[in-house]
């Protein structure tokens, strides 16, 4: 009788057949003491991800919807058929280093739900406004691109809830321009998921060795504006779902960040100064425009310029989603 995985990797993937199988070969070359097991869940897809998937037998077991669900429901349908006490959750479009499961499986030794560190594809060259992501610490936002969760805590808290996609509405996103998709994807339900462990006394920790990689996906100053109006929109309604994002993530309670409330204080100094005609009022953008320009010096001279002239448009679009969202969900973030 073979021996039971000590783990199961759960995969949701829509539309995924440009980063997938180089997913799963990072996964399958994994230096762990044991075995393991590895769910992708296709939801609903229109290109090879199912095949790609396939190629990976035995290793890969793979669960295929025919209409999307949600990476929520997926990552539901993946546990539903894996079979190990720790669950460890990872994308389609992640890289993880070969101790991602060792680290990870260290790590939540001692707790029930554990954020792993995910840093951008350092083989591809960066530009202003590609898409990638960055986890660092223990900042609240739980990202289930890389994450460990006990068994028991998965069933106490009863699965990942797709919460934006319960309103009507939220389903007609426009497409995913950038990675070729016919939809967006819903924001939250990771963090949505552990803090309602954690509300439950689930043990939360941060395992900086157990590294995963995002993809880099290049794009223009519209892609990025379309970007951030797309969850700009909702991060109120994940606000509301949990307030305890204000005390330990969000800055000073209400804004999202840091920058955006820069970028709220040099729009207010710009609309005083306007209204006033009293040129002193443009101080208040000094904190922006600082910010702005020390983080354009990351892209060269050609980057820089295209940082400095597009990513105000950028931020724009934001604050715009935020104070859509803030009144679409009657909670206030900016």
């Amino acid at each position: 009788m073979s021996e039971s995985p000590r783990v199961s990797v759960i995969i949701p993937a829509r539309d995924a057949a440009p980063t997938l199988d180089r997913t799963l070969r990072a996964v399958g070359v994994q230096r762990l003491d044991g075995p393991f097991e590895v769910i992708v869940v296709d939801d609903g897809s229109h290109d090879d991800t199912a095949a790609i998937a396939r190629r990976h037998a035995p290793l890969v077991t793979l669960v295929r919807d025919t209409q999307s669900h949600g990476p929520g429901a997926a990552r539901n349908r993946g546990v539903e058929a894996s079979s190990a006490p720790v669950l460890a959750f990872t994308d389609a479009d992640c890289f993880p280093s070969e101790r991602w499961l060792a680290r990870g499986l260290e790590s939540i030794a001692g707790a029930d739900l554990v954020q792993g560190r995910v840093e951008p594809d350092p083989t591809v060259p960066r530009t202003p406004f590609d898409r990638t992501l960055w986890v660092e610490d223990h900042g609240g936002f739980y990202q289930t691109a890389n994450l460990f969760v006990r068994r028991e805590t998965f069933d106490a808290v009863g699965g990942f809830r797709d919460w934006a996609l319960e309103r009507p509405e939220r389903r007609n996103w426009a497409a995913d321009r950038r990675r070729g998709r016919a939809t967006r994807t819903p924001i939250g339900e990771d963090t949505v998921f552990a803090w309602a462990a954690r509300r439950l006394g689930a043990r939360s920790a941060f395992a900086r060795d157990a590294l995963v990689y995002h993809a880099v996906v290049p794009g223009g100053v519209r892609d990025d504006m379309a970007d951030r109006w797309h969850w700009s929109r909702d991060m109120p309604g994940l606000a509301r779902l949990v307030p305890e994002l204000r005390e330990g993530t969000f800055h000073r309670r209400w804004f999202f960040n840091a920058w955006t409330a820069e970028f709220d204080l040099a729009v207010a100094g710009l609309v005083a100064s306007a209204v006033s005609r009293r040129g002193w009022c443009l101080l208040a953008c000094a904190p922006y425009v600082r910010r702005l320009t020390r983080e354009s010096t990351r892209y060269g001279r050609r980057g820089a310029v295209d940082y400095l002239v597009g990513m105000p448009a950028v931020e724009a679009t934001t604050l715009a989603g935020l104070v859509t969202g803030s009144l679409a969900w009657r909670c206030l973030v900016l």
